[in-house]
This record gives C-alpha cells, sequence and structure tokens, in this order.
C-alpha cells in the first residue's frame, strides 16, 4: 500500500476523541470570517495531522461534505517574555473548502 492509500485508510478508522485531537479548534479572524462566505473554514490542527485525516474528522464531527483541505504550518514568532527572549509554538492551520450548498455554524456547540 503506497503512503496516500496508508493515510485514506487510516483516516476511515479515527475515534471520536483522534478527531478531537486533529482538529484543535476554529481560528475566527477577520480573514476567516470572510472566507466563510466562500464556503470555507479555518481551523488549528495538529502538527502531525494529514489532509486525509482533517477531512475525515471535519466530515465526521460536523456532518458535511468537505471538497478539499489545505495546510500551511505557521512559525512561532520570537518574543521577549518577562524581559527574556522566547519563542512562541508553531501551529499548522487548514483551510477546509467545503462542498456546494454546505456550511458549518461555529456559534454553535458539537453534541
Amino acid at each position: 500500500m503506497n503512503r496516500i492509500a496508508a493515510a485514506h485508510h487510516r483516516a476511515k478508522h479515527l475515534s471520536r476523541e483522534a478527531m478531537f485531537e486533529i482538529v484543535r479548534s476554529p481560528v475566527i479572524t477577520e480573514k476567516s470570517t470572510l472566507l466563510n462566505e466562500r464556503n470555507q473554514v479555518v481551523f488549528r490542527v495538529a502538527m502531525n495531522a494529514s489532509k486525509p485525516e482533517i477531512k475525515a474528522a471535519v466530515e465526521s464531527l460536523f456532518k458535511v461534505r468537505v471538497a478539499g483541505v489545505n495546510t500551511l504550518v505557521v512559525k512561532g514568532k520570537t518574543k521577549r517574555f518577562k524581559g527574556r527572549p522566547g519563542v512562541r509554538s508553531d501551529v499548522k492551520k487548514a483551510y477546509v473548502q467545503l462542498a456546494e450548498g454546505q456550511s458549518i455554524d461555529l456559534t454553535s456547540g458539537l453534541a
């Protein structure tokens, strides 16, 4: 089995706990709100999450069809904490394109 087929196979057999570990939180910013009008939703996800796993988790948790997933890693900034230099953690974001007619209401909780 090649690498892509193995990722699709793993994604189909995720537990609900694993899905919540993959999809950490929605990103609520001005840009993500504008993307919501184009059927896109932005989530913070686990650094080791693959695109098929993210797709399977979003489809199962929110009961929607996902057309595609794009990911990016935001590198942590160097900041000063109490006068000492430090580095924020890297964060992986997933831009999820929903199928036509699908939507996710992030203001309501998950059941």
